[in-house]
């Protein structure tokens, strides 16, 4: 028994050893190192290198909910009637810096989606005609829902330079304290451009900006609808043609009205971007900004020609030789529109901490998305409801082409606003906040397209509105008024929480004529094509609800 366990323990301490031996000759697979995330302090609170990188990133976004409220008793137009409004909103932001021997390298992206329906101050058809937004036909075709999708930002910045998609070097305010946002003044949130800032020491700052000129062209006013049958206060020479004409007077009757006309190209080409360039002084006690701009707008060649003599290259001899009489040698031809502002801010801690005060005014020619006259109106159009179902348009037109004169002549437009940002205590704050602005157009021009408005429609036998064709008519025509625009509100929001806010907004807006009267559009009718009721002013009462959760 001895020797078989000596044999057993032996033979076991045996295989152990070559077990063992075998064991350690096998390759060892290491385990990978772990990346863990580590937090970068050195751009403020919420970035974290990106592992394998010395990028820092920071992932942030917000929710929204709106629910607003716009006054509207016509129910007999398109759109008219709608009160209510609802809004939901995501946001998404990434901000990635690098640190490198130029400076911080820094790339910065914000995309917003939103569903949003209801009124149209809520459903815009300025941003659906902007690309922002595009809408669900619903129950009637009207389109009042819509989803919003927007590039708000997508840039790069690095040693002085800015490139891609920014906001407006011009702006300043640009509706800082509100929630509806559209007091008059400039708001461009989000263009394309390529600008280069220059830092010059104790707060200064100066940017030259080459900007997307598409999204402040407003359109040159135009004579032509798509329709014979124009409504009332469209002030619009019936043509139906693919392009947006406008008419420039051949010949005469005996009374001044025209009887020959040539058609031009009225809409504006992208030729040239758009040149900012802005002055910046930061401080402890707030900032201050000058800002100026200039824009081409530009029109096309000769389309067609209305009442000339002759017929196919008869009558376009017959048209060259009338221009030429007019000293017009060609349709095409470019002017220059013009912005300036100036904008103050102060903070005032020494009322409540976080108080603070802008103000900021802004005039131009040929520059209405500029100086911010269409902010509540509409951009994108010649004129525009201030509300659906309204009793005139306001007229935002960049430039008339004078019929007369074959030239393109300027709309001026001013606006002012100021705004007060108070904290009732760390939880509650309201917002105070007023805006006048002013447009008007050449007036010679205005009177020379009320000539053009005389002719026939040919070949058709249908004549457009006929009390464009009467003196008595068209002084009270809403077309090419000058107008002026009041838009005022206050707020009060409730922070219970960080990034947190709850807070309701109403808006009181009035618009009228800065001089006469003009047609009722809503409720008036023409007799011996002269309109039986008239308006000098309108006014609108807006609110919105907001909840809204930034991380």
């Amino acid at each position: 028994m001895k020797l078989v366990k000596s044999l057993l323990l032996g033979s076991a301490a045996g295989l152990t050893i070559v077990g063992g031996a075998q064991a350690a000759d096998l390759p060892v697979k290491k385990a990978a190192p772990i990346e863990y995330v580590r937090v970068c302090s050195a751009y403020g609170a919420g970035f974290f290198y990106i592992p394998g990188t010395d990028t820092c990133l920071r992932v942030s976004g917000r929710a929204r909910a709106e629910y607003g409220y716009i006054g509207s008793d016509n129910r007999r137009v398109t759109g008219g009637g709608d009160l209510s409004g609802f809004i939901g909103l995501a946001r998404f932001n990434f901000d990635a810096r690098t640190q490198t021997g130029y400076g911080t390298l820094r790339a910065f992206l914000r995309l917003d989606a939103a569903s949003r329906t209801g009124n149209t101050k809520i459903s815009s058809g300025t941003n659906l005609r902007g690309g922002y937004a595009f809408s669900g036909t619903g129950q009637d075709q009207f389109g009042r829902i819509q989803n919003f999708i927007n590039v708000d930002k997508a840039f790069i910045q690095f040693a002085g330079l800015t490139a891609g998609r920014a906001s407006s070097f011009y702006d300043f305010y640009a509706a800082d304290y509100e929630i509806i946002g559209s007091s008059l003044g400039s708001n461009m949130p989000s263009t394309n451009l390529l600008a280069y800032t220059q830092k010059f020491g104790d707060g200064w700052t100066a940017t030259i900006s080459m900007e997307d000129p598409n999204y402040r062209k407003n359109p040159i006013f135009s004579n032509a609808v798509p329709s014979p049958a124009a409504g009332a206060g469209t002030g619009a020479l019936s043509q139906v043609l693919t392009t947006a004409p406008t008419p420039i007077i051949l010949g005469t009757d005996a009374v001044g009205n025209a009887t020959s006309v040539a058609f031009i190209d009225a809409v504006q080409r992208s030729r040239m971007p758009d040149f900012v360039g802005s002055l910046r002084y930061d401080a402890p006690w707030g900032s201050a900004q000058l800002s100026a701009a200039v824009k081409d707008i530009n029109t096309g060649g000769f389309i067609s020609t209305l009442g000339v003599p002759g017929t196919g290259a008869t009558a376009n001899a017959n048209a060259q030789a009338l221009l030429a009489a007019r000293g017009i040698s060609t349709g095409s031809q470019t002017d220059y529109g013009w912005a300036v502002q100036g904008g103050v801010k102060f903070n005032l801690p020494f009322i409540a901490p976080g108080d603070g005060l802008y103000l900021q005014g802004s005039y131009g020619e040929g520059a209405s998305f500029y100086t911010g006259i269409n902010r509540f109106t509409a951009g994108y159009l010649s004129n525009a409801s201030v509300y659906a179902g309204n009793p005139f348009n306001q007229y935002l037109a960049d430039a008339v082409v004078n019929p007369l004169t074959g030239k393109i002549e300027l709309s001026s437009s001013f606006t002012a606003v100021a705004s007060y940002l108070h904290y009732w205590s760390p939880e509650w704050r309201s917002a105070f906040y007023a805006s006048y602005g002013e447009i008007w157009f050449p007036q010679g021009a205005r009177q020379a397209t009320s000539q053009a408005n005389a002719l026939v429609n040919s070949p058709s036998t249908v004549a457009p509105p006929s009390y464009l064709t009467n003196a008595a008519g068209y002084n009270l025509s809403q077309s090419l008024r000058d107008t002026y625009q009041i838009v005022t509100g206050a707020s009060l929001i409730w922070s219970p929480v960080k990034d947190l806010d709850i807070g309701v907004e109403g808006q009181y807006i009035k618009t009228g004529v800065r001089s006469g009267r003009v047609s009722d559009g809503d409720k008036g009718t023409f007799v011996n094509n002269v309109p039986t009721r008239t308006v000098s002013s309108e006014d609108v009462f807006q609110a919105r609800f907001r909840v809204q959760r930034d991380f």
